[in-house]
């Protein structure tokens, strides 16, 4: 039996919002923001930021024909981007949940 879409979707959201998260994080100023003080591990973060986009478009992908996959998928960036906006103007500490391993010097990066 076939998984229902909305789980795909679901899983397209998520990993939007934790790919955008990590890319944010990847930033200094943003780093400091969430964990005020270390180097954030900006290759690591990129990477998974990265992986984490190409993951929300297969299960967009997964979720529905290519072409709903497509329009989902653009409308889930349009949509996450100003969501990690607002989070961080106004709760960056939410942001520690996608890296809770800060405020320290990383030998990730």
């Amino acid at each position: 039996m076939a998984e229902p879409s909305w789980i795909w979707t679901l899983a397209a959201v998520l990993s939007t919002v934790a790919g955008f998260g990590w890319l944010a994080l990847a930033m200094a100023v943003h780093w400091q923001q969430v964990h005020g003080s270390g180097v954030p591990p900006r290759r690591v973060l990129r990477a998974l930021g990265g992986v984490a986009l190409l993951v929300s478009a297969l299960c967009c992908a997964m979720a529905d024909r290519a072409s709903m996959a497509v329009l989902v998928w653009l409308m889930l960036l349009a949509g996450t981007a100003p969501l990690l906006a607002f989070t961080l103007a106004w709760r960056p500490q939410l942001l520690r949940l996608l890296w809770p391993w800060g405020g320290r010097r990383s030998s990730l990066a």
